[in-house]
């Protein structure tokens, strides 16, 4: 919390410094409002401190300016008098700036410079984001990359609902709870009760296709369940090409990639052919009355190159989006502008799909949580 007033005492000097009226109990009502909003998503933060420092509509773009800087650990612009210049560039140089950290929870200095040195540059993980699933992946980008569906994961784990629940703890005072509370002692209202905004957990099901030219994109997007299966369990994984095999039971902790690898030898015929619309047929037929109900989302992830019949797919499509409560399909074809979805089996499931969506690099996974969260 100490780490939290200090860097809001920042925001609110640079505020100050641009001719926007902030006090410090401003401050302190913006440290408590970042205890309730997700943490890891900028626009709830940014729209919670604006909230809370009281910013007026009239200032609403220099405090946009000055979140964005401190956001990405830049120091923000100083607004002072000419003769006062350099003074405040050198205090600005002494002073750390004020950075956002989605792990700790928490605004504090910038990030330490790497091992190379601290000239700036992108990070790797900046760049990572970008990178396709299907290019040469080093041990130490899988590595990177494996720590970042990770921290995905866990974004979408403790996602905060809509939804408000009665809590022992710190929240939002009840008062209609807390007056027939009160009735209980004459009248007198001893204690508050307190509401608290529930986690959005999510029923997930993933349909992956593990064809030939599926094999790299299944297998990171096999990566990102079983890190939300450490992060909230619950998640099901079911593989298919020429027939369907149910992964969950195999989804083990452990190493990410020896998990994976046990499951290429488990399940037949991987990265070979596909025919999609059968094995989601017997997904229906098997799977669909247990694993699905209406507060599911059903993720297939396919490129739609479909050897069966497309009346078989639509109909199992048509069947699954009936009992869901949203049908999600994720195409890495979709990653290039140029991609038109007029095969024969992509054609016969657009009618069924509630959102289709790329899949061919980490920022399209982060663009997909708010829909698997919906």
């Amino acid at each position: 919390m100490k780490d939290v007033a200090l860097g809001l005492a920042q925001l609110g000097r640079a505020l100050r410094a641009h001719r926007v009226a902030t006090s410090l109990r401003d401050e302190l009502d913006a440290a408590e409002a970042l205890a309730w909003v997700d943490a890891l998503d900028r626009e709830e933060v940014r729209t919670a401190l604006r909230i809370a420092l009281r910013i007026s509509r009239s200032d609403f773009d220099t405090f946009d300016r000055l979140f964005q800087a401190f956001w990405e650990g830049r120091p923000p612009a100083p607004s002072v008098p000419a003769r006062d210049h350099e003074r405040e560039r050198a205090r600005v140089r002494a002073t750390p700036s004020l950075h956002w950290n989605p792990d700790s929870r928490r605004l504090g200095g910038p990030p330490e410079p790497g091992a190379h040195g601290s000239t700036p540059a992108a990070s790797p993980e900046a760049v990572l984001r970008r990178k396709e699933f299907d290019r040469s992946w080093s041990d130490r980008d899988l590595a990177t990359m494996e720590r970042l569906l990770a921290r995905l994961a866990r974004r979408l784990a403790t996602r905060r609902s809509r939804r408000w629940r009665p809590t022992h703890g710190r929240g939002r005072a009840d008062f209609r709870a807390s007056y027939r509370r009160a009735l209980r002692t004459l009248g007198e209202p001893v204690s508050l009760a307190r509401r608290a905004r529930d986690l959005d957990r999510p029923r997930l099901v993933f349909l992956l296709d593990t064809s030939g030219s599926m094999d790299a994109h299944s297998r990171f997007l096999l990566s990102f369940v079983l890190c939300l299966r450490r992060a909230a369990p619950g998640a099901e994984a079911f593989a298919f090409n020429t027939e369907l095999v149910h992964l969950t039971s195999a989804l083990a902790p452990g190493k990410i990639r020896l998990t994976l690898d046990r499951l290429a030898a488990r399940v037949r015929d991987w990265s070979g052919g596909t025919r999609i619309g059968d094995c989601l047929a017997a997904f229906v037929h098997g799977h669909l009355r247990t694993e699905v109900d209406s507060r599911t989302v059903v993720v297939v992830l396919s490129d739609g190159l479909d050897r069966g019949d497309p009346a078989i797919l639509a109909e199992a499509l048509r069947t699954i989006r009936r009992r869901a409560r949203k049908l999600i399909w994720l195409n890495p074809l979709l990653g290039d502008a140029r991609y038109q979805p007029t095969q024969s089996g992509m054609a016969a499931a657009l009618p069924f799909i509630d959102h289709f969506a790329p899949a061919h690099d980490f920022a399209s996974l982060e663009r997909l949580l708010p829909h698997l969260a919906s």
